[in-house]
């Protein structure tokens, strides 16, 4: 998995590509937690993710709760078909912010 920062004075954007799994979950959380001290505003861009497991799921519900515990806002934006199929089985898409396009 590789990730890639970018921040504006409104929000912070993490590019996400690979896969997000037990192995790399981690970073990704540590990554978001980062933005979250630096901006109250993150948009996970997921255009290149391949693969979510359960932890990459984990690590996005951290994210949730601590952008609703600053007032903020976690967005999820570009995701592809199969990482859709995840978050719909899983009920996701009715708990974060996700935007196919």
């Amino acid at each position: 998995m590789e990730l890639t920062t970018q921040s504006t004075l409104n929000e912070i954007r993490i590019s996400i590509s690979g896969r997000v799994d037990t192995n790399t979950s981690g970073d990704l959380q540590t990554e978001i937690m980062k933005a979250f001290q630096k901006g109250r505003n993150v948009i996970l861009d997921f255009e290149k993710v391949e693969y979510i497991s359960s932890a990459g799921l984990r690590a996005l519900l951290l994210g949730h709760k601590t952008a609703q515990s600053k007032g903020g806002s976690m967005n999820i934006i570009h995701v592809p078909g199969i990482v859709w199929e995840v978050f719909t089985i899983t009920g996701f898409e009715k708990v974060l912010n996700i935007s196919r396009e």
